[in-house]
């Protein structure tokens, strides 16, 4: 059976879906506010939204308008009539979600609260990163007039984990990108790139310059495995290699062993498939990407045959969303493996599989896939359920991983597995471990470390601080995930700036500029980073591509400077 090419089941001849949501939906809502019939959900104010994989349109409800394709920010919402055989599967997913939930009477979508201008002067905000959550905080701050932002990031390009997690493979979530332009273009932002708080401001130099700092830094670091073997050579953090194939700078030096047949993820969540993908397909395909150069020539290289993904609990409990799951059908030359005797489910997960429509679909995606028949010479994608790593085996570098089998404790708890006892060996040269992110601590701001977040209440930390995105949450949703979190904490930022409960800052813009000028003159601003953007753009063209990434730091440092332009608020002139 080839889910490439499976259709959906016929609707009743009343139904005509006239738009659907695809695999690279980003949960930011645009849809939703646009709708004239709301019909898209769960909207961000319905209970769903928070932990809902993607977003559906009603197919009775839709009068096919085409605003909500219109306002898509990634481009993932198309006419049922324009769907790819491949996506057809979007359309089942769709309309199942409206089977089980249907559009509820009388709903109308959340209107954005804004409080009044205080009328008592400007409000000055320090961002502290550059990627999904620091956007859209920013968005919602120049939502009102009255409100000046300085955004900071310590690398030399801007947008987080769109730029350096995001699969190459994936550009039209990428694209996302594109609205965030609009606050980047306003007078009352202001961008400083290559610009490291606590290297070059302290959390108490931003209190002194702003009203307020929000700290939209994310969750750099990785989880670890606690087994032995964990630091041979060839075992890596899933993060690592993220960053390595999308060009960050951070880590554009780094190795990993593609000379074997076989890499093993533990984990299988999005980021995990995402590895999975990148190492088994088509390198051609790839080269058509923005993927850094020095990724591709590696790849082009790889000896990997067989990737395979270690889950600890069974394919009702899969962390991967639905759309990724899907989207692997496609790869060209790449066989998905799953072994049928792991799709018996427990009575929980039976349950579970009865009642919640996403997890009904994982089931049945993960027997479809069991059953289709395995392809000579093609690559291969294992998803090995019920299985935890118990350690990685080697002297001087990883040679396997030594696979504990789990099963469901008797508590009748889905969440807890244990190990039976009963292990196997299985040989890999590379070994990626892909289970979490977690934030690391911010000097001057309280941090927990049992959650690896800052603690907070709507995005209050203390005064005049606030968090948004992971380092507020926890590592968890996608990127529009971000939008509705940072505007809560955006309107706790406001209800304390007009009620006066924020401190008057000492300095303003110009004195903070004049700091910069002393602290980190060869800092890029918003002119450097669209000298950097245009310069990646023009060597992409060249080569068929959306981009070529500059990895090497110095490089983008100095590109940004020689095409910079110095703010005249106090700038240091040359």
């Amino acid at each position: 059976m080839n889910l490439a090419v499976v259709p959906p089941p016929p609707f009743p001849e009343d139904i005509v879906m006239a738009y659907v949501i695809t695999q690279t939906c980003c949960n930011d809502a645009s849809c939703v506010a646009v709708c004239p019939v709301n019909c898209i959900h769960p909207s961000p104010d319905e209970p769903g939204f928070a932990t809902a994989e993607m977003l559906h349109i009603d197919p009775v409800v839709c009068i096919d308008c085409g605003a909500c394709a219109d306002a898509c920010p990634v481009e993932a919402i198309l006419p049922s009539d324009k769907l790819e055989p491949s996506q057809a599967r979007f359309a089942e997913i769709n309309a199942d979600y409206y089977r089980d939930n249907p559009s509820p009477e009388g709903w109308l979508p959340l209107a954005p609260s804004q409080a009044p201008p205080r009328g008592q002067g400007t409000l000055r905000v320090a961002v502290v990163g550059a990627g999904p959550a620091a956007c859209y905080a920013t968005q919602s701050l120049l939502e009102r007039s009255d409100v000046e932002v300085e955004m900071f990031d310590r690398l030399p390009t801007p947008f987080g984990l769109v730029r350096a997690g995001v699969a190459p493979d994936h550009p039209g979530t990428k694209s996302v990108t594109d609205s965030f332009e609009w606050s980047f273009r306003r007078d009352a932002f202001a961008l400083h790139l290559d610009t490291e708080i606590g290297r070059d401001l302290t959390h108490d130099e931003l209190l002194e310059h702003h009203h307020a700092v929000v700290y939209a830094v994310g969750a750099s670091a990785d989880r670890r495995l606690g087994i032995a073997g964990e630091d041979l050579p060839g075992s890596h953090a899933a993060t690592e290699f993220v960053a390595w194939y999308n060009g960050h700078p951070d880590y554009a030096d780094r190795t990993f062993d593609l000379s074997g047949e076989r890499a093993v993820i533990v984990g299988n969540g999005n980021v995990a498939l995402d590895v999975a993908r990148i190492l088994t397909m088509d390198v051609g395909e790839l080269a058509r990407t923005d993927i850094a150069d020095h990724a591709l020539k590696a790849l082009r290289n790889s000896n990997i045959r067989e990737v395979v993904l270690l889950g600890r609990r069974g394919p009702a409990q899969a962390a991967y969303s639905n759309p990724e799951f899907v989207a692997l059908a496609d790869l060209h030359g790449v066989d998905v493996v799953i072994d049928a005797a792991d799709l018996d489910l427990d009575p929980v997960s039976a349950r579970a599989a009865d009642e919640d429509p996403v997890v009904a679909s994982k089931v049945r995606l993960a027997r479809e896939y069991a059953q289709r028949p395995l392809r000579p010479g093609n690559r291969r994608i294992v998803f090995r359920f019920f299985a935890a790593p118990h350690e990685l085996l080697g002297d001087d570098h990883v040679t396997g991983v030594r696979v504990a089998r789990t099963a469901f404790a008797d508590t009748g708890d889905a969440a807890v597995v244990r190990p039976t006892g009963d292990f196997d060996d299985l040989p890999a040269t590379l070994v990626l471990r892909s289970i979490g992110y977690r934030g690391v601590p911010i000097p001057g701001v309280p941090f927990d470390e049992a959650r690896g977040v800052v603690p907070n209440s709507e995005g209050r930390v203390g005064p005049g601080v606030y968090v948004a995105g992971w380092i507020k949450r926890g590592p968890s949703g996608v990127i529009g995930t971000n939008k509705s979190c940072a505007r809560e904490t955006v309107t706790s930022l406001l209800a304390d700036f007009d009620s006066g409960a924020l401190r008057e800052p000492r300095g303003d813009r110009r004195a903070l500029h004049k700091l910069l000028g002393r602290r980190r003159p060869e800092r890029v601003d918003l002119d450097g980073w669209r000298a950097i953007d245009a310069a990646e753009r023009k060597a992409g063209v060249a080569q068929g591509r959306p981009r070529v990434k500059i990895t090497d730091r110095e490089v983008l440092v100095e590109l940004g400077r020689r095409r910079r332009r110095l703010p005249l608020i106090g700038a240091v002139r040359r």
